[in-house]
């Protein structure tokens, strides 16, 4: 089935138009390279649009009704806005789904140690990665270090230009026969993703000079001890900017493409929504999707039909039933990103059945591995009602698989609210060096996401 590049139909004015939202996108990856981030970004724009803490209405018991947009953020990590619309909740939602963690090097809880005069920090790396390419790569250090006290340190040390960065050493190929020798995936252990942090010893130490003088700088600067890490989240992601890629600036080179390319989008559709819609509105960003979605902050624990259930009330359903009904009449695309086809890779991907930059907005109607495993594979009615819907709004977009059947596959956060018997798609942007630091995306497939985002709220 033939597919028409999507920038071949833009107007001057619908280039001016993407390239402005692209510039918003790179401005939220910059800002947003955690969940807790992300989260932090999410809340301001809805502030910014209006919409109302929802927390804060449950305490006050005040009552919902249709056009009252409402936001909610879950442990600083996951985030939900809402719009009301005016039909009764318990037919169910026009729900956008995404994750903004991403994968990184996750610093431990007893991290600090000195070896010959250099001073590291022990790390557990997070997510899907090949652990190699983060080697020998300028990392920034972004997070919280709670005290006992409960106050809350936040932490972003490496993105200023006057900043420092921290790097995961390399060896140097003189030496690295053996290493040279080994498969990909046991190039470097995890145990040895070390971040070298400091090499001048702190004056008049007789013990670990180095870990000392990295210890003052802590105290001095951010009133930290060595032990604060036991509560701390602090995460190793690549330092710098989101750029423009390509001579004709047509891709985005960022670090977090997946999913916050998604995220972004996602919830821009629902805070763009003008006017009081029929069905409720809904945009989730969770956690934790990049490990399972496990712990309570992930789709798979209960915050989100908690939510639901909160909201529902507001609006005059508190019987179970009606949060059970809710959901289950609810439609749902799962914005998660799909693997872009990389004729560089060709081997592995079935060329037909492969998400191609700049065709648009990609539809994964199931994945999973190895005989569908783990899929939530969306029914062919609802198939045909998100194809009715893209068509209808002039939006660009395609079908794929993540590469060929033995060979690929993944998994979302739609067979989780499938388990809701609600009907949910995959629906994402194409993304090169999927999980890589540095991952690759067109500005077309970006817009036209958006694009089909607003159309599903619309017309689903």
């Amino acid at each position: 089935m033939y597919r028409k590049n999507a920038w071949e139909q833009y107007t001057v004015e619908d280039r001016a138009r993407l390239a402005a939202f692209a510039d918003d996108y790179r401005a939220f990856l910059d800002a947003a390279k955690t969940e807790r981030e992300a989260a932090d970004c999410a809340q301001r724009l809805c502030v910014e649009a209006g919409f109302r803490n929802l927390d804060a209405l449950i305490e006050s018991g005040e009552p919902l009704g249709p056009g009252d947009r409402v936001y909610r953020k879950w442990m600083n990590k996951s985030f939900m806005a809402f719009v009301v619309g005016t039909e009764s909740i318990e037919k169910g939602m026009n729900i956008l789904g995404a994750h903004i963690d991403s994968p990184r090097i996750d610093v431990k809880q007893n991290p600090l140690f000195e070896d010959e005069s250099l001073a590291y920090l022990d790390t557990h790396y997070y997510g899907g990665i090949k652990k190699y390419q983060w080697l020998a790569l300028p990392l920034a250090l972004h997070g919280v270090v709670v005290k006992k006290d409960g106050s809350t340190v936040n932490v972003a040390i490496g993105e200023d230009e006057d900043d420092p960065v921290l790097c995961i050493t390399d060896l140097l190929p003189h030496l690295a026969q053996d290493q040279m020798s080994k498969t990909a995936s046991k190039f470097i252990d995890g145990e040895a993703l070390n971040i070298l942090i400091g090499s001048a010893p702190e004056r008049d130490s007789e013990k670990d000079a180095v870990k000392a003088a990295v210890l003052a700088v802590l105290a001095r600067d951010y009133g930290v001890e060595e032990e604060d890490f036991i509560s701390a989240e602090l995460e190793a992601v690549p330092a710098g900017k989101a750029r423009d890629m390509g001579l004709d600036r047509s891709m985005v080179l960022g670090y977090g493409h997946d999913d916050r390319v998604c995220a972004y989008p996602s919830l821009r559709a629902v805070l763009d929504y003008e006017g009081v819609p029929e069905a409720t509105l809904c945009a989730v960003l969770t956690d934790k999707e990049e490990i399972g979605s496990m712990g309570a902050s992930g789709m798979n624990s209960h915050y989100f039909e908690n939510t639901v259930a909160e909201l529902a009330a507001l609006l005059g359903f508190e019987k179970e039933i009606s949060v059970r009904r809710a959901l289950q009449n609810s439609r749902m695309l799962s914005s998660d990103v799909s693997a872009g086809f990389d004729p560089c890779y060709a081997s592995v991907f079935e060329k037909k059945n492969a998400a191609m930059l700049n065709l648009g907005v990609c539809f994964n109607k199931y994945t999973g591995s190895r005989g569908k495993s783990g899929a939530s594979d969306a029914n062919a009615e609802f198939m045909a009602r998100v194809r009715r819907v893209m068509d209808d709004a002039d939006v660009c977009w395609q079908t794929s698989e993540l590469g060929k059947v033995d060979i690929g596959g993944g998994g979302t956060i739609a067979w989780l609210c499938a388990k809701y018997a609600m009907n949910v798609i995959d629906c994402g942007v194409p993304v090169l060096s999927m999980h890589a630091p540095w991952e690759i995306i067109s500005k077309a497939d970006l817009w036209e996401a958006y694009k089909g985002y607003c159309a599903f709220l619309e017309l689903a």
